[in-house]
């Protein structure tokens, strides 16, 4: 606008003052070494109007050539997004159709105009992964590291799960503890560490991951209960593993008393110690359990045990039938136990009192070895014949 105005303003001036100056022109001489040009002043200053109005038309050219340029770049960049947007899309509905070649090929088609490029590239990873090809699947995954720049948290998480799928399991767990350092609380990632950790026996880890798991939800509370209880046992396992019985038990004692009062740990201890032949120490740990709390999982461990002082065993079980009243599984528990040192008769009477209550295969077989002792063939064939005749009722098709 004010370029337009100073030519309108020369152009006043020049109808202004050409008449005044028509007398007077004056005289302008332009000498080079070859050439002289002569013109009036009148005649100069037209000229220059005139180079003014064809520069300013030039101007006016170049910019609509160049403003055209820019809109038809733009107008190609935008179809490009346009089309990426589309493909995107298209490739959403193949993910779940689980037609992973199409996923990839139309993921990466157009990625770099898309509106989340990254995504692209990590979910075409994804799907070459899922079509066994590794190596493709690498690629996109550091296409997608390039263009991440600072924001490397989803393309970390991205390549654990690549790696676990691949069973690169040590390598995962690499990746998970440092994505712990960087997102502590992440879902994905505390989904992430807990099936690196399982697998590669990392039962301490996980245990320091429960509490955060806890709080972001990650599973129910049975799921992380079992998550607990399984870490624990595998800690057993590797103090037994690498330090023996003596190495298991010093660990046992470090635990808090409340790791030691629950009874599913209870049990696997007791279990690890009678495989370790320390029976004494299993038993101590069993009556210990019962006398906190009743549970028939550490009744079932009592006749594995090659105790050197069984009366304990047996004053355990009668008063736990004094407290928990009649139990099918007390009596035939203290049936067994009585059989191990010769007390046929009291063996008899506890087999028979079990089976009262609940008639039972070995109970009845255990029953007619106490009657064989007992010099009562008629009986204890009677016996094994009613147990034979349970376990057919029980397994039809045998």
């Amino acid at each position: 606008m004010i370029k337009v105005l100073l030519l309108f303003l020369l152009l006043i001036a020049g109808i202004v003052l050409g008449p005044m100056l028509a007398g007077h022109q004056g005289y302008v001489l332009i000498q080079t070494d070859n050439y002289n040009v002569e013109t009036s002043v009148t005649g100069l200053v037209i000229i220059l109007i005139l180079t003014m109005v064809v520069l300013f038309a030039i101007e006016w050219v170049l910019r609509r050539v160049f403003r055209t340029g820019a809109r038809t770049r733009g107008w190609f960049v935008g179809r490009k997004s346009s089309r990426a947007r589309k493909q995107t899309k298209a490739a959403l509905l193949k993910l779940a159709e689980g037609d992973y070649q199409q996923v990839e090929k139309l993921m990466l088609k157009n990625a770099d105009h898309a509106e989340q490029p990254v995504v692209n590239y990590l979910l075409a990873a994804e799907a070459a992964q899922q079509r066994g090809d590794e190596i493709r699947a690498n690629q996109h995954l550091e296409r997608a590291a390039e263009l991440a720049d600072n924001d490397q948290l989803p393309v970390e998480i991205t390549r654990v799960r690549l790696q676990l799928t691949r069973n690169e399991n040590h390598a995962a767990r690499h990746g998970v503890d440092k994505l712990l350092e960087i997102s502590p609380r992440h879902p994905e990632v505390l989904r992430l560490a807990e099936m690196a950790y399982v697998r590669t026996g990392a039962w301490g880890s996980l245990l320091d991951i429960l509490p955060a798991m806890d709080k972001a939800q990650i599973g129910d509370e049975a799921h992380r209960l079992a998550l607990q209880q399984q870490a624990w046992i595998g800690l057993m396992d590797q103090a037994m593993a690498e330090q023996g019985n003596d190495g298991l038990k010093t660990w046992w004692k470090n635990q808090s008393r409340k790791t030691r009062h629950e009874t599913v740990l209870q049990v696997a201890m007791a279990e690890h110690l009678i495989e370790c032949d320390d029976h004494d120490a299993a038993q101590e740990i069993i009556l210990d359990g019962l006398k906190r709390q009743y549970d028939e999982r550490l009744i079932l461990l009592m006749p594995r045990l090659k105790s050197g002082n069984p009366e304990q065993l047996e004053k355990a079980l009668r008063q736990q039938i004094k407290t928990q009243g009649d139990r099918p599984l007390l009596y035939s528990t203290l049936g067994q136990l009585l059989m191990k040192h010769g007390e046929w008769q009291q063996a008899c009477e506890a087999f028979r009192e079990a089976i009262k209550q609940r008639p039972d295969a070995f109970d009845y077989a255990w029953l007619a070895d106490c009657l064989d002792k007992l010099h009562n063939p008629e009986e204890a064939a009677l016996m094994r014949r009613d147990g034979l005749l349970l376990t057919l009722q029980n397994n039809p098709n045998s």
